[in-house]
């Protein structure tokens, strides 16, 4: 326990899923956190359910404005912002050809541009702490490409990039950026997205040599160490964590 006291942190796209686990176990390992999400009704309830060290704000994360309102509202109600978890992001699921411009560019700016917005926005309140720890959730699609999904790959690979690009310039103000790159989890994102009649995703732990797909507490335990100073040599990292579904393929018995 208290593994992060006395850190401040934003985490988005937390109403649910892996932003929600994320939020949970930052207020009980000692930080105080501005959950953001569009999904008021979640976010608000869940805000209070968690208690006085939580607080939840309506945030498109592809407004510029937004996310200066966010630091803004987070510094006035806790104090200068030292971590910083981009967790938003969506998947769309269709061929290449049948993508439009405007789905590619809908994924695009929640997944890639709402994670650079972020990292721009967080930098002078963490100058102001002294440092803190920015934290971009990839995927493994952020390594290896899959088909019907050209959208969210090509996102996940600008996080991938971004993050290494941010860590080289920030670390000298004592701000670490990482890259978390989970596989298959079971979220809403993921479970309401498989299209009827398509073979586009396969059974989630199908190739996964541990047997089961991910849980969202999975990731957010790896979230916290990134968050905490038991990560604070670790800067412009990619940690993957999906069950060992990137190590290899199995021939058989």
């Amino acid at each position: 326990m208290g593994r992060v006291n006395g850190k401040i942190a934003i985490v988005t796209g937390a109403a649910r899923g892996q932003g929600e686990a994320e939020a949970r176990i930052l207020i009980a390992e000692g930080a105080k956190v501005m959950l953001t999400d569009i999904l008021d009704t979640e976010g608000e309830k869940l805000a209070q359910e968690l208690g006085k060290n939580a607080s939840y704000m309506s945030h498109n994360v592809c407004d510029e404005t937004a996310w200066l309102d966010v630091v803004e509202a987070t510094e006035a109600k806790f104090g200068p912002v030292t971590v910083l978890i981009n967790n938003a992001g969506i998947l769309k699921i269709s061929a290449l050809q049948d993508t439009s411009l405007e789905e590619y560019m809908q994924v695009i700016n929640v997944n890639q541009v709402g994670v650079f917005l972020g990292m721009k926005h967080v930098i002078g309140s963490m100058t102001k702490a002294g440092g803190g720890s920015i934290v971009n959730i990839s995927s493994i699609d952020g390594l290896v490409g899959m088909s019907h999904a050209v959208a969210y790959v090509a996102s996940k690979f600008a996080v991938r990039g971004m993050t290494k690009s941010a860590a080289v310039e920030l670390g000298p103000v004592g701000i670490r950026v990482n890259s978390i790159h989970p596989g298959g989890v079971e979220t809403p994102m993921v479970t309401q997205l498989r299209p009827e009649g398509s073979e586009a995703i396969e059974s989630p732990s199908s190739n996964v040599p541990l047997g089961r797909i991910g849980q969202p507490e999975d990731i957010a335990k790896l979230a916290l160490f990134l968050a905490s100073d038991d990560s604070a040599y670790s800067s412009g990292g990619e940690f993957i964590i999906d069950g060992g579904m990137t190590a290899g393929f199995t021939i058989g018995s």
